[in-house]
């Protein structure tokens, strides 16, 4: 792949930021990758583990200068982020973010972005449920969806952040904001709520069978343990921003789950069956999209330089 812009800053390094870091050296995709993170022990691991070109002590020191900054940092923070880089971005740079909604960070960020910057959001729909700068890899991104947003943005620069996209091995897909919170209300975002209702469930029912929902866990529970083991600073803020799409597939998915519940309670198995047929064809069709595995050599961690 050829080089897409000369400097990269990514703002927090946790698995996505770490993972573009190294999907972009992977595939050349940029001269020069800075980095930071607000803690200073994440800045000092990072610089450990050979993370970012340079591993810069302020936002707005890694900022500077850059064609590109990506906020990889939670969307609660993403305003406050946005109004201490402005001052320092170049006119043509472009902003851009991994976040899982969208119209709050539009809305949080847009405001601070100077005129001549270009503002493009963006949302990988990629990870795992580990968190923090060792915890990335480059092949995070294979044959994952990357959705922009780029609500009249400028079509070149729109093209070049597709081609960065791309050349970390992403799929890439347009969509406006609103829709996009609406399907990763139903594709991400109530499910995990799901997930950490059911944990808390388990966990209740625990103190009462002396630990053996835990220790019988079959490959249904441990998919929801694996769900609820995500980072809950993401999530707070994820439902706080992505609140009325959320309320309203949650409204839905309890109306199914009520009809469920009274298809069990009459006896009702033609019901149970055409339901359950349906939803499983929906799951071979995940399958075949190839969306149903990790990347290969997740959980590695790359060797330190020098």
């Amino acid at each position: 792949m050829a080089q897409v812009y000369d400097r990269v800053a990514l703002i927090g390094l946790g698995l996505i930021a770490s993972s573009m870091f190294w999907a972009i050296k992977r595939a050349g995709l940029a001269g020069e990758v800075t980095g930071f993170a607000r803690s200073a022990e994440t800045r000092a691991t990072a610089r450990d583990i050979g993370l970012c070109d340079r591993v810069c002590d302020s936002a707005a020191e890694a900022a500077e200068g850059a064609d590109l900054v990506v906020l990889c940092v939670p969307v609660g923070a993403m305003g406050a982020v946005a109004a201490e880089i402005a001052p320092v971005l170049k006119p043509g740079a472009t902003v851009s973010d991994v976040g899982s909604v969208k119209k709050a960070v539009i809305e949080a960020v847009g405001p601070h972005i100077p005129d001549g910057v270009h503002f493009i959001p963006a949302h990988p729909l990629a990870g795992t449920e580990h968190s923090g700068p060792r915890s990335g890899f480059a092949e995070l991104f294979d044959n994952r969806w990357c959705i922009l947003v780029p609500e009249g943005a400028d079509a070149a620069a729109t093209s070049r952040l597709r081609a960065l996209w791309e050349g970390m091995g992403s799929n890439v897909e347009e969509m406006d904001a609103e829709h996009h919170d609406l399907v990763l209300a139903v594709t991400s975002h109530t499910p995990h709520l799901i997930a950490y209702t059911m944990v808390g469930v388990a966990d209740d029912l625990r103190r009462v069978t002396d630990s053996e929902v835990i220790k019988y866990s079959a490959a249904g529970f441990r998919d929801f343990t694996r769900i609820a083991a995500s980072d809950p600073t993401m999530w707070r803020d994820v439902f706080l921003t992505n609140k009325e799409a959320t309320l309203e597939i949650l409204g839905r998915f309890t109306e199914e789950l009520f009809a469920l519940q009274r298809a069990i309670r009459t006896g009702d198995g033609d019901h149970l069956h055409a339901y359950f047929t349906r939803t499983r064809a929906i799951r071979r069709g995940i399958i075949e999209a190839g969306q149903d595995t990790d990347a290969p050599n997740f959980g590695r961690t790359p060797a330190k330089k020098g």
